[in-house]
């Protein structure tokens, strides 16, 4: 949710469709920063970078933009370049854009353009993991791995707009497309394990730890661990879903690894590539604002909500979505109104799909005003509440769920009651997460390393994930926390 713009329209969906979105679905919308982040590095050949530009905009707007960082860019030039000069393509000229996204995801499109997103950087250990995971992603180029899923999208897309003409957008032609979109993730298994084998063999012969490849694997596996104890969603198809981590594939990622010799081999260029993301942003975005627990709060718009126990925030692009375990819905956003609207004519302005206008009522929330209202469309039950604080800002709450239940009606008092604006004292109080690369001293234990990660949760599985340890590290040894001090 960014500071300074509004995240949808003045003239909001009809609320059923707002339904879809808080079940997963993501639109994707150019961003403001479209330009890729590193440099373009090309052989000897110097093939030209073959992409459509659109594509090129959906993804990086997919994912929150570029993320600009001096030192990481610097970091991944000498990395990107070293390895393209040692794969089945040194003549192919390639482009890296480093994704504003704390999903753990790298992909690459034909024509040589890569991405790979700050969260995976931040979940990397030295630069010989960063190289496998790139190789890996040149390796479904090279062998038109990507070409053949870019074929099935076009496929996917032209079935799923039939069967939407003839189902007539009925749930089952949503499904359809659903399932397309969840098949198109992935590549296949035999895919993944031929661009494994590649990959291996391009850092290898690159001069990087083979054994890197194996060990980012396990990296992903604990990662993927820890989120799912977190019980989060992600917004986008990300890494750790279309690259399964299964033990058999890390045993397969050993085994032609050891083709180049037994682990310690290769450069791992730890420190060096540590040194680079030291001071990272991690987690959500600063401008998007910030998930604390079960709080959403955004230091620049100067408000925050707490969401009831029980629930998960997501903080999306385009709005906080939140998910409660008994299956109510949440959506937070933000509108535009002409000055001088009130807000109950706002909620009779027809975006409201089986509005009850009997239900509208005008209160104050802490101070702010507010008006709130029931509907039900489609089977449905919602609650709806529009606040609107003294700079004239407008947000929105709305809430659904399939029965109209004491738990699910209290769960939305309850959350509108929360809202707050926050003073300067206060908002200041709130700072973004960020990457600090810190020394290993005498006598740490893991749990004290861990005891100094502030603003996450479950820190002593987080810490052991980041640094891919299972025992306290040497003393001197440079590792990763995750602070907002």
């Amino acid at each position: 949710m960014t500071a300074g713009r509004r995240l949808s329209g003045g003239r909001g969906p009809a609320v059923a469709i707002l339904v879809a979105g808080l079940a997963g679905c993501n639109t994707f919308s150019p961003g403001a920063d479209t330009g890729p982040t590193a440099a373009v590095f090309s052989g000897v050949g110097g093939s030209g970078l073959r992409v459509d530009s659109r594509e090129h905009a959906r993804i990086v707007g997919a994912y929150g933009g570029v993320y600009h960082n001096d030192e990481m860019e610097q970091t991944l030039v000498p990395i990107v370049s070293r390895i393209v000069a040692s794969s089945d393509r040194p003549d192919q000229a390639y482009r890296i854009t480093i994704l504003n996204s704390p999903a753990v995801n790298a992909f690459a499109l034909p024509g040589g353009y890569l991405y790979v997103t700050r969260g995976l950087l931040a979940l990397a250990n030295d630069s010989s993991e960063v190289a496998a995971v790139l190789a890996h992603e040149m390796a479904h180029v090279t062998a038109d791995h990507a070409v053949e899923r870019q074929n099935r999208a076009r496929n996917a897309l032209i079935v799923s707009r039939v069967v939407n003409d003839v189902l007539d957008g009925e749930a089952s032609g949503q499904l359809a497309l659903a399932s397309s979109q969840r098949s198109l993730a992935t590549f296949s298994r035999q895919q993944e394990l031929e661009a494994d084998a590649l990959g291996v063999r391009t850092i290898g012969k690159a001069g990087y730890d083979p054994h890197a490849a194996a060990r980012f694997l396990s990296s992903m596996s604990r990662y993927a661990s820890y989120r799912q104890g977190l019980a989060e969603r992600d917004q986008q198809p990300g890494f750790l879903s279309s690259h399964p981590t299964t033990p058999d594939r890390v045993l397969f990622a050993e085994r032609a690894a050891r083709e180049f010799g037994a682990p310690g081999i290769g450069t791992r260029d730890r420190d060096r590539y540590l040194d680079g993301i030291d001071g990272m942003a991690f987690g959500d975005d600063p401008s998007q604002g910030f998930v604390r627990d079960r709080t959403y709060v955004h230091p620049e718009l100067r408000v925050a909500f707490t969401a009831p126990e029980g629930f998960v925030i997501d903080n999306a692009r385009e709005a906080v979505l939140a998910t409660g375990a008994d299956g109510t819905a949440l959506r937070f956003d933000s509108v535009s109104l002409a000055r001088r609207t009130e807000l109950a004519d706002y909620l009779r302005s027809g975006w409201i799909n089986g509005l009850d206008d009997a239900s509208i009522s005008s209160f104050s929330v802490n101070g702010v005003s507010s008006d709130t209202a029931r509907a039900a469309a489609k089977g449905w039950h919602f609650q709806i509440a529009v606040i609107q604080v003294k700079s004239g800002a407008t947000y929105r709450f709305i809430l659904a769920n399939e029965a109209a239940t004491p738990t699910f009606e209290a769960a939305a008092r309850a959350t509108v009651e929360s809202f707050r604006t926050l003073s300067d004292r206060d908002a200041d109080g709130y700072r973004a997460l960020r990457i600090k690369v810190i020394e290993a001293r005498r006598g740490d234990t893991l749990d004290k390393l861990a005891g100094r990660m502030h603003g996450v949760d479950r820190p002593r599985e987080l810490f052991l994930a980041l640094n891919g340890l299972t025992a306290a590290p040497e003393p001197g040894t440079k590792i990763k926390i995750v602070t907002d001090r």
